[in-house]
């Protein structure tokens, strides 16, 4: 493996740095921080090289040159993977930033550390390993059982967590494709001369993930709550839990996990949704990041791209919703503030807080979210009535007029075929608020749908995507190609085999 993704210790790290070193090259704070074998002795010690994963999730950079304007960590995958669907429209190329997402137009350039399948490989696998370091300190680190607990119990999320996205975007969704190639996977801590391994299947993949998630909440329910927003507490691990369940089709996990998660948080009212979706003090938030002055990207961050009034970004590649999905909103949900309909159906849902600081929170995961997992799995597992009930939980916040009567679990081919289900409506419900949040593709390929985009819609020209195969959930449209580090110096990987189709083919 020619790339190794290994841990920089620094004292008062507040960012984790790629590097490629032995154990023996590794930096040590001025206090005993690691021992002999590379180890944290201590969970005080260990916080540190946390503190500096959870900032790194937020961090520009993880391309090696030019396009750190679109790679910022979680959120900017998120917002990959919401204009690569039909509901988040870009009304052109702008200064260029995601409008290669949008238009299908990045496998072929695998070959580069410029683009999006290094820069979500790179960051992704960085969070494993150092994940690893910290995990291999399981069973000798010191301190109280609070403080060990939370921070390996966090490790062990993170892993999962990481594993998860990197078999979301580097295969194919995992119901039905369980002996597809999945990603390679590493337990231990990388060294000079870590043999690179080959590619796991699809189900040795999840069965990491699950492992990892659930000793994470195991540990973490026994552990000191949530430091900061930014990190990962006991319910933050059920809700990723809940997303992994629902991704694996696992309807009653999914169901446990998400009844779990929002336990720590309460459904937002207007007040909470209508000041432009910039701060993660509000009772819905469970994870999400900070963004201080001094720690924002400016223009590399997520409010640059989606705030209309952003100078060069925001401005030049307007984020607008498909006009089809604003309408089934009704005339009192006070969701339609998020969008204008006498502007094209821009975006107003996201807004800066202070744009003359550049700041504004980043929002990773709320409590309503939870609601609708929950609502999902209760409606596959036939519980109507209790589908209907969470979602009149969600929508008594939303619009007052709302009511639901509806069954079934019947959806359409393509997500444009309606079948009036029950399963319908709750999926529609999620579209509208999760848009910009979620990652719209990750509901798509999970739900075995097609879609197609079209000018009813709002998309211009030169973004319908003509020749993709995006109506075969089979497709290969949205799964990326490896980079070609990965194979460099990997005796493991036979690019001819290993690597992704760089066309749409089933």
């Amino acid at each position: 493996m020619k790339k190794l993704y290994t841990l920089l210790i620094i004292a008062l790290a507040v960012a984790v740095t790629t590097v490629s070193c032995t154990p023996e090259s590794l930096e040590t704070s001025p206090t005993t921080a690691v021992s002999g074998d590379g180890l944290f002795v201590n969970a005080t010690a260990a916080l540190v090289p946390l503190n500096g994963i959870y900032r790194s999730m937020y961090a520009s950079g993880w391309s090696t040159t030019d396009n750190t304007h679109q790679c910022f960590g979680i959120t900017a995958y998120n917002l990959m993977a919401d204009v690569m669907g039909e509901d988040h429209i870009m009304s052109g190329q702008g200064s260029g930033w995601f409008w290669y997402d949008c238009t299908y137009d990045v496998k072929a350039r695998y070959t580069s550390g410029a683009w999006r399948s290094y820069d979500l490989w790179n960051a992704y696998y960085t969070w494993v390993a150092n994940a690893n370091y910290i995990i291999a300190a399981e069973e000798t680190m010191e301190g109280l059982p609070s403080d060990v607990n939370y921070i390996i119990g966090s490790a062990y999320t993170i892993r999962a967590y990481s594993y998860f996205m990197l078999l979301q975007s580097f295969a194919r969704t995992y119901k039905g494709h369980e002996s597809d190639p999945g990603v390679p996977i590493y337990t231990e801590p990388s060294a000079a001369g870590t043999e690179g391994q080959p590619r796991s299947t699809v189900q040795q993949g999840y069965d990491l993930v699950v492992a990892d998630i659930e000793k994470g909440i195991a540990l973490l329910k026994d552990a000191h709550g949530q430091t900061h927003k930014s990190h990962i507490d006991y319910y933050v691990a059920q809700g990723i839990a809940a997303r992994i369940y629902l991704t694996m089709e696992n309807w009653s996990k999914a169901r446990d996990a998400a009844a779990e998660a929002r336990k720590s948080t309460s459904v937002g009212d207007k007040a909470d949704l209508t000041a432009g979706m910039n701060s993660v003090k509000a009772k819905n938030v469970m994870w999400g990041a900070e963004i201080i002055s001094d720690q924002s990207g400016i223009y590399a961050s997520f409010l640059m791209h989606m705030d209309s009034e952003s100078p060069g970004y925001g401005n030049t590649a307007f984020k607008r919703i498909n006009k089809q999905l604003y309408a089934k909103m009704g005339p009192a949900d006070v969701r339609n503030a998020w969008w204008n309909p006498d502007d094209a159906y821009q975006q107003e849902k996201f807004k800066w807080a202070d744009m003359s600081i550049y700041t504004g929170d980043y929002i990773w995961m709320r409590n309503e979210e939870m609601v609708l997992t929950q609502a999902e799995a209760e409606c596959r597992l036939g519980n109507d009535q209790a589908a209907r009930d969470l979602l009149m939980l969600l929508m008594a916040k939303r619009d007052p007029n709302y009511t639901v009567t509806k069954s079934g679990t019947a959806l359409g081919a393509l997500t444009s075929d309606e079948t009036g289900s029950l399963l319908e409506e709750i999926i529609n419900q999620r579209r509208i608020e999760l848009w910009g949040e979620y990652g719209r593709i990750y509901d798509i390929r999970r739900l075995k749908q097609g879609f197609t985009r079209t000018a009813a819609m709002g998309w211009p020209t030169s973004a319908l995507i003509p020749g993709r195969n995006t109506q075969n959930p089979e497709s290969y449209a949205w799964v990326l190609t490896i980079p070609q580090t990965e194979f460099d110096g990997n005796k493991n990987l036979n690019q001819s085999v290993d690597q992704n189709p760089m066309d749409d083919g089933v």
